[in-house]
């Protein structure tokens, strides 16, 4: 590691605990049931670990990097799911770790009711959840 931490600089760790602080977090029975009820489940992972794990039947695939974009109520490249602030999105990725980072930005966009799944995907499958496809043995 080269130098001190700048002044003002966080680790990736108190990053994800301040993010955690201002989300709600489901386990992946909760998320499930919040689906059900007509919440969004967002998967932000990348092509490579759907087609390796599987997918959620139903889940909006939007690949992190375009997910501020897509939900952005005033967005031009928002998706037609962004109806306004107060649309119900839980976001998953594969551990439960980028999700929690994802979901506390589209709160800072306004979001209020965006939550993340603890554990991520690998918690869903375990929790027996519907999954599709998959090719990791």
């Amino acid at each position: 590691m080269s130098g001190s931490r700048p002044p003002g600089a966080r680790s990736v760790d108190q990053l994800l605990a301040e993010a955690r602080s201002r989300i709600t977090r489901l386990t992946p029975v909760e998320a499930a049931q919040r689906v059900a009820d007509g919440a969004l489940l967002v998967d932000i992972r990348p092509q490579s670990q759907r087609e390796a794990d599987g997918e959620v039947p139903g889940a909006l695939v939007v690949e992190r990097n375009h997910l501020e974009w897509r939900f952005d109520p005033e967005s031009d490249a928002r998706l037609p799911q962004a109806t306004g602030y107060d649309v119900e999105v839980v976001v998953l990725c594969q551990e439960g770790y980028t999700s929690s980072l994802a979901a506390d930005a589209l709160r800072a966009l306004g979001l209020t009711k965006a939550a993340d799944v603890i554990g991520g995907h690998r918690a869903w499958v375990a929790d027996g959840l519907p999954t599709t496809g998959g090719t990791a043995g």
